[in-house]
């Protein structure tokens, strides 16, 4: 990964977390929240961030700030596939 890419995982972790704190405490969002609105803040595509948001979201969860949830029911980071929310840690 570069550095630039880093930066963007980095940027995309305080976007999601600064989501989450403006909603409810057991609120979830869904990783396009995060890349659209990085996208909002002149960066690329909001699409192109989708992968670098899911990210974000796994290194949030192995940190054991957040929650990564299919189905309402939280799942382990890495065996996420397709759609996810995140939600703030219990």
């Amino acid at each position: 990964m570069t550095d630039s890419e880093r930066q963007t995982v980095r940027r995309l972790e305080r976007v999601i977390l600064e989501l989450l704190e403006r909603r409810g405490p057991e609120a979830t969002i869904c990783p396009s929240e995060a890349a659209r609105a990085m996208h909002a803040q002149g960066n690329d595509g909001w699409r192109s961030l989708m992968e670098p948001a899911r990210h974000a979201a796994r290194r949030l969860a192995t940190a054991g700030i957040v929650e990564i949830t299919q189905g309402g029911l939280p799942v382990e980071p890495s065996k996420a596939r397709g759609p996810i929310r995140i939600r703030r840690a219990c």
